[in-house]
């Protein structure tokens, strides 16, 4: 049989029990209070590793991960992504301050790291996983959206049409760990993949002065 407390090791471990219970109601009142002052935006724009750089460097930006939304399938790997069959996009999810940066800002982020034009995958990435989205997470985002989608649209800058989609969110699945910072990492491996994918020169040549530096 377990050893059972008399009634002075009980009141005497009451007010450590209290004490614990406090501290734990904080931190879940302060994580609590923290999510809500953070939002989330998520980006499909071909390979993750490349759409992580460019938020990771505006202020106002808490975090970056790497991850899929988009498919039908559970905590899906990236083995079974790029395979096919799973309808996940990868995609970069961005959590960040809206009091220092909007969603408006992150949307023209968006545009100047991707080629809008290609709906069959982005660069030297082919296939459905690294077609380019936008999926909004409410009502606001999805208006901003389709506002800064008909904007270039119309801009008359352009000749060929757009074939980036958006979508409503609805789940997001963090891609495994050795995907997360890969860019900082792997330095030398992600430069030269970045390079030989050709995504710097498509870009420059669809967004000119504008393109994303990376």
């Amino acid at each position: 049989m377990k050893p059972q407390m008399n009634a002075d090791e009980r009141n005497y471990l009451r007010p450590f029990a209290a004490a614990i219970v406090f501290v734990l109601l904080i931190v879940m009142h302060s994580a609590m209070a923290d999510d809500k002052e953070h939002a989330r935006a998520t980006f499909a724009g071909g390979c993750f590793w490349c759409m992580e750089p460019p938020y990771d460097k505006v202020e106002g930006v808490i975090e970056t991960v790497s991850g899929f939304s988009g498919g039908h399938v559970e905590n899906p790997t990236y083995d079974q992504v790029v395979r096919g069959g799973t309808g996940h996009l990868e995609v970069v999810q961005v959590v960040y301050d809206p009091e220092k940066v909007d969603y408006g800002q992150l949307l023209e982020i968006y545009w100047r790291n991707v080629d809008p034009f290609d709906g069959g995958g982005q660069f030297c990435d082919r296939g459905e996983s690294y077609r380019p989205a936008i999926f909004v997470h409410d009502d606001e985002q999805s208006e901003q959206a389709h506002a800064s989608l008909e904007a270039l649209e119309s801009s008359g800058r352009f000749d060929q049409p757009f074939a980036v989609t958006i979508e409503p969110f609805e789940a997001f699945y963090a891609a495994e760990d050795y995907h997360q910072d890969y860019y900082r990492k792997n330095s030398v491996r992600y430069k030269y993949y970045r390079w030989s994918c050709g995504r710097d020169q498509r870009l420059e040549a669809i967004w000119g002065d504008t393109a994303a530096e990376n």
